[in-house]
């Protein structure tokens, strides 16, 4: 389920529908004449969606809630990177948020009205793209501490970070514009007379547009930067001598790459190939029932792997530093939670982030 897969139907073309849970139906005719049937998408839908989504939220909130509530306590030291941490960690939790919605509507249909529509379609797509966003802005600022001993912005200004935030989330904010004035709670016929938050675009144009934008700016520039600052760290850390403390950075900037590509490339893939084959169904009936069934099964799952990345970002990007296991054992440790580790590991002065290069912007993590 995602912005970019929900029903979306033109007012010029009302040929091809699709939603948020991956599901696709035609109203022309295919296979041979037949209309094809919904019911067994919407049945694996009922069943996959609302277990999955109930995982997803139940340990992303766990995890990004400790994140949270460790930066907050020492939210007076807050570093660059912390910073960004904790955008990324609002985001993914209010993203998280909005699954119940979605799980419901997989079940009953969508219950709340389009008002409540538009403010969770909207508010999905926000924390979707900004999320994306704090992930790219933590890569640049990493590659330009660790390769380059550069800050992005000064430690003894953390509003500078702040506003920069502030930037990737009103421009988050625009890429909803869209969902505002598009999305709305309407039945569907071919779907069972089931009640689902879906946007009609006013042109074909507008459709494909939103695929375009999303196939660029959620993946195709973040993957590109991420690759680009990771590999460069890499290269900057493998010149150095090979400590454990290195050796352990490098087996977590791979684990970052790997997790981000892992989580969001299928669905990618697969969201291409929907889109392709859509284009090509507005000069031909070729496509056929069985295809489009399985193409509706492979984007629902493709896209719930997306966001379980929702919650290893807590694991990456915390749960890894020795330093945040150092806060969050000190505010577990009235409660009687003990951890025993190597001795003088949390005393060093930088994390494994930084310690490959003399830097002053040390991270918590």
């Amino acid at each position: 389920m995602t912005v970019d897969t929900k029903i979306t139907m033109s007012w010029e073309d009302m040929n091809l529908t699709d939603d948020y849970n991956g599901n696709y139906s035609y109203d022309g005719d295919c296979c041979g004449g037949l209309v094809c049937d919904q019911e067994s998408s919407m049945h694996f839908d009922s069943i996959f969606i609302p277990v999955l989504y109930s995982l997803a939220l139940v340990v992303g909130l766990v995890g990004n809630g400790l994140v949270l509530v460790v930066l907050w306590k020492k939210r007076r030291n807050l570093n660059v990177t912390d910073i960004f941490i904790l955008h990324l960690g609002l985001s993914d939790t209010l993203l998280l948020l909005t699954l119940p919605f979605w799980a419901v509507e997989a079940v009953k249909g969508w219950l709340f009205g389009t008002a409540i529509c538009k403010m969770t379609g909207a508010l999905f797509k926000i924390n979707f793209y900004c999320g994306i966003f704090m992930l790219s802005c933590i890569s640049l600022d990493r590659y330009l501490s660790i390769v380059h001993a550069m800050q992005m912005y000064s430690r003894k200004k953390p509003m500078a970070t702040h506003c920069c935030c502030l930037m990737v989330w009103l421009f988050c904010l625009l890429l909803s514009i869209p969902d505002w004035i598009f999305l709305v709670a309407t039945e569907d016929s071919r779907r069972q007379y089931k009640t689902e938050c879906v946007p009609f675009y006013p042109s074909e144009s507008w459709r494909l547009g939103t695929r375009v934008l999303y196939h660029l700016l959620g993946f195709t520039l973040p993957a590109a930067i991420m690759l680009f600052c990771y590999s460069c760290i890499l290269l900057r850390l493998r010149r150095g001598s090979q400590g454990m403390q290195k050796k352990r950075a490098i087996r977590v900037i791979v684990a970052l790459v790997l997790a981000f590509f892992i989580t969001w490339t299928p669905y990618n893939i697969t969201l291409m190939v929907d889109t392709i084959q859509n284009q090509t169904s507005n000069f031909s009936n070729l496509t056929s029932c069985d295809s489009t069934k399985a193409l509706d099964v492979a984007l629902t799952a493709t896209t719930t792997l997306g966001y379980l990345h929702c919650c290893v970002n807590p694991v990456l990007y915390a749960f890894v530093g020795v330093k945040f296991r150092q806060h969050l054992l000190d505010m577990l440790r009235p409660l009687g939670f003990t951890l025993k580790g190597p001795a003088g590991l949390v005393s060093r002065k930088s994390s494994v982030w930084t310690e490959s290069v003399d830097t002053s912007h040390t991270s918590a993590f």
